[in-house]
């Protein structure tokens, strides 16, 4: 007899386990209480211009082809992107500008003539970050954490005596200030904290993984967009037999002598020989599992940074700009306080720019850019948003007028914001946070979630809330690092 799958979320993490148990043989049913699948992952139309609601960045495509290959499809023949040339055009208010370059040596090149930094601390700062990557992810984020396995392998074994090269004693900030001599290229480095919600003068100098990413492996755009990857892969699982009940809230998960057995949606039940959460971990646990027993430490876990995105249709091209831009905030350090220990906006925020019209001509009219706009804040304590949108929207603007020397405001002809509380409400993220738990200190990737129930059988977890982590590939891994704990 098949045996059945039941997974809670039609986020990217779900989408890809369906796809995952479905190779395995399991009957996979997928409920999810939008009526559209993709979670933060989705988008949106706005007058004239399209817009990706959620991440804007796309690394480890490999991660997305390899679940077309395991389903015996051609990936070219259902998924195209483009390597970036340029991974972001950086600006600050004194005029000066940095092209990060996809290729490391023009990448040095750039910042030794811009910044005078010497070219030989950009490569040497990138092979420490390929020394991580490659020490530290087969055990970070192909592995759960959670299992004695992981720890007794020959790479696990072969970590344990580079863990001092590894930056797990010392922070983000602390170890960019050693390599680089440029306050500015410090900057830039740091920014890398924010790609898990994180502040680079608390999380540990492991995180210097993550430029790996992007320089030595490469940054990438989706030709049809980033809610591609959604589409792509929901209609995959759709071609292999997943079944989707959209509009379909689960209210329980039923458990049956410590054994998970099902859910239940409305008055009806649905049983089950697995079932997969891919929901928020923290409000599942105050939702569909407030009758079991609840991991208390780590829902009481600090929370990562949330966002407040501006989506703005701009009736002008502003050529210096390009898919991704950031223009920095002239107190970093001040910036990251506000957010994580006084839980407020800066008055002078990074403002992050992505504009898909740069690579995606359509996602705007002629001669207009789709800007989505958005700073790193808080996540949702009961601050007065109203009031903070209010004063960072006037500020956000100031600080893309002194930046590009131009007048936004009678520019933006349409608009629409997301902010914590909305992001809660639409994506069932726990305060907001975008990830989860936050990485402010060295053992945070242990204060994850694992992607299995320790006290329900048959109990599974993946998305961004839990290992190995937020962010599309992370989540990816999740869902595969689960798959393989099932027989």
């Amino acid at each position: 007899m098949t045996k059945k799958a039941i997974i809670i979320g039609a986020g990217i993490a779900g989408i890809a386990s369906a796809i995952r148990l479905k190779v395995k043989g399991y009957q996979v049913e997928v409920f999810e209480a939008n009526n559209y699948p993709g979670g933060k992952l989705s988008e949106f139309q706005l007058g004239n211009y399209r817009f990706d609601a959620g991440p804007s960045l796309f690394t480890l495509p490999e991660q997305v082809e390899e679940l077309f290959r395991i389903c015996g499809k051609n990936p070219k023949d259902h998924f195209e992107y483009v390597k970036l040339p340029v991974t972001c055009h950086y600006f600050w208010e004194d005029g000066k500008t940095i092209d990060a370059y996809s290729d490391t040596y023009k990448f040095a090149e750039e910042v030794e003539t811009k910044l005078g930094e010497p070219s030989q601390n950009i490569v040497k700062a990138l092979k420490q970050s390929d020394y991580i990557y490659r020490h530290l992810s087969p055990l970070f984020m192909h592995r759960s954490l959670h299992k004695w396995s992981t720890w007794t392998n020959p790479q696990a074994l072969k970590s344990y005596l580079k863990m001092g090269k590894l930056g797990i004693f010392n922070t983000m900030n602390a170890a960019n200030k050693k390599s680089f001599k440029h306050p500015k290229l410090v900057q830039l480095f740091n920014r890398y904290a924010t790609y898990n919600g994180s502040d680079p003068y608390q999380t540990p100098a492991t995180l210097n993984i993550i430029p790996h990413l992007e320089f030595n492996i490469g940054a990438f755009f989706p030709k049809k967009g980033m809610h591609d990857i959604t589409l792509s892969l929901y209609r995959l699982a759709l071609e292999m037999g997943v079944e989707f009940l959209f509009e379909q809230k689960v209210e329980e998960v039923l458990v049956e002598n410590g054994i998970a057995s099902g859910v239940q949606v409305g008055e009806n039940i649905h049983s089950a020989d697995i079932v997969v959460n891919n929901m928020d971990m923290v409000n599942a646990y105050k939702s569909i599992l407030k009758k079991q027993k609840q991991p208390t430490k780590l829902l009481n876990q600090p929370k990562s940074s949330s966002a407040l995105i501006f989506y703005w249709g701009i009736k002008k091209e502003f050529k210096q700009l390009g898919l991704h831009n950031i223009l920095f905030s002239e107190d970093y350090k001040k910036e990251f306080d506000h957010i994580f220990n006084q839980k407020v906006i800066f008055d002078d925020p990074t403002v992050y720019i992505n504009i898909t019209s740069v690579y995606k001509p359509d996602d705007a009219p002629k001669g207009c850019m789709n800007w989505f706009t958005m700073i790193n804040v808080p996540n949702n304590q009961g601050q007065d948003w109203d009031s903070l949108i209010t004063e960072a929207r006037k500020n956000i603007i100031d600080k893309i007028n002194r930046t590009l020397h131009t007048d936004i405001e009678p520019l933006i002809e349409v608009e629409e914001i997301l902010e914590p509380r909305t992001i809660e409400s639409r994506t069932s993220s726990a305060q907001g946070a975008l990830y989860g738990n936050s990485s402010n200190n060295r053992y945070a990737a242990f204060l994850r979630h694992a992607n299995y129930s320790s006290d329900i059988q048959n109990l599974y977890f993946c998305g961004g809330s839990v290992h190995p982590g937020g962010g599309i590939p992370l989540c990816l891994l999740s869902a595969k690092i689960m798959s393989e704990m099932i027989e």
